[in-house]
């Protein structure tokens, strides 16, 4: 999973054995839903994460030479990973926090993407690791992957993000993920979803 660390928004996901298509595949995914921006990257210390976002980044620069551009990385794009060392029984040493391209970033960490973890394991059964709801075809595995993401980007009120409703007045506004990028102004329904009209675009 993708997820923007300020809104807590899961921008993009896939499912399936970790490889390098896998996350290629997300990271495609969120240029196209980022439009492209070179963006501040965290990740734990799995070593393609670097060199598929130097691909999926990189721009050519043409010189008006004869001969193949040269391709270059923006600087702005970073990638910052929290590395955990362990010893031959599994047991933690030590964390190192690096930087795989660019600055390293502060408040590095996937602390949010591994709460987002925990959470969906709590709401669906065909992810715990001893289950009878187990998901046996991978097209019914992504739905309900897919509707928990819907559920937790513009269902669910994050507590982080609430907002006071006045000064002196222990009174909130809630907010979902997608509220506090304004995709939407307020929370959705399963009804809502279910009836509300998407265009089709080409």
């Amino acid at each position: 999973m993708v997820q923007d660390r300020d809104s807590r928004f899961v921008v993009a996901s896939a499912t399936g054995p970790l490889s390098e298509d896998l996350i290629e595949g997300a990271v495609t995914t969120t240029l196209t839903r980022t439009h492209q921006r070179p963006l501040s990257w965290f990740s734990d210390g799995w070593h393609g994460y670097r060199n598929i976002l130097r691909r999926a980044y990189r721009k050519a620069v043409r010189t008006g030479k004869r001969g193949r551009p040269r391709f270059v990385v923006p600087e702005t794009l970073t990638l910052t990973q929290t590395v955990k060392h362990r010893d031959q029984h599994g047991h933690l040493l030590c964390v190192e926090i690096c930087a795989a391209l660019g600055a390293t970033m502060e408040s590095a960490g996937t602390v949010h993407v591994e709460r987002l973890n925990g959470a969906l394991r709590d709401r669906l059964n065909a992810l715990t690791r001893k289950t009878h709801a187990e998901a046996l075809r991978d097209a019914t595995f992504d739905a309900l992957v897919g509707l928990q993401l819907f559920d937790h980007n513009f269902q669910r009120a994050h507590p982080a993000l609430r907002l006071p409703a006045g000064e002196g007045v222990h009174r909130y506004h809630y907010r979902s993920p997608a509220m506090a990028l304004r995709l939407t102004d307020h929370l959705w329904s399963f009804q809502e979803l279910l009836t509300t009209r998407v265009p089709i675009t080409p």
